[in-house]
């Protein structure tokens, strides 16, 4: 592979997809290894392809998610301030709020600090299928008082990421988020993660997240 590197001044990757001894997953497998990123293996892909910064690190989707965090980390994230949690809202459903935290969730769990993905929308949640965890129970169950078990998932292949789904869809979603109880875990999770992005309910009003 080298001689070949050297003969035709091709990147060492390059020459060994063009000698055949690799192929181009190979390739970004090895380079989401070098430079720490993590990467959803191929057999897993298909399940979870929306998870840009996973499936295609090196892609112009991942690159503006991680223009976005920048952002994010001067501002939203300064340590100089006080923590709070992010929370993505849009007018409506279908926007790609759910792609858009999955995907931000990711950037911010790349940086190495424990980052928790927390799936608000109790109308249409999909967080979990996003990050193939179940769905058995969640933050409905918190908020409703009820007392569960695994809450909190470690999302696979992606190191320092963890996900709250919804659990069992409520009747009243709006009013669950609304009561005391939600500021209060927000403020307990704070303290257990650096990081916490809130999928919301569209048109979600006085969260305080």
């Amino acid at each position: 592979i080298v001689e070949h590197q050297r003969q035709h001044g091709l990147r060492f990757g390059e020459s060994a997809v063009a000698l055949g001894l690799a192929n181009d997953s190979d390739i970004v497998f090895a380079l989401s290894q070098q430079f720490h990123y993590p990467y959803t293996p191929d057999e897993r892909r298909a399940t979870n392809a929306e998870l840009v910064l996973a499936s295609q690190p090196f892609g112009k989707q991942a690159e503006a998610f991680r223009a976005i965090r920048s952002q994010l980390m001067m501002k939203a994230f300064n340590p100089h301030e006080p923590k709070r949690a992010l929370a993505i809202v849009s007018a409506d459903s279908g926007d790609g709020k759910t792609f858009f935290t999955a995907n931000l969730g990711v950037a911010l769990a790349q940086l190495g600090g424990r980052t928790l993905v927390v799936d608000a929308d109790m109308r249409t949640p999909r967080l979990h299928e996003l990050f193939g965890i179940p769905n058995v129970s969640g933050l409905s169950g918190i908020l409703s008082g009820r007392q569960e078990d695994n809450v909190i998932y470690q999302a696979p292949d992606i190191p320092s990421l963890y996900v709250m789904p919804v659990g069992v869809t409520p009747p009243n979603p709006l009013e669950l988020l609304e009561r005391p109880a939600f500021r209060l875990l927000m403020g307990e999770l704070l303290r257990k993660f650096d990081h916490v992005i809130v999928d919301s309910p569209a048109q979600v009003h006085g969260s305080d997240a």
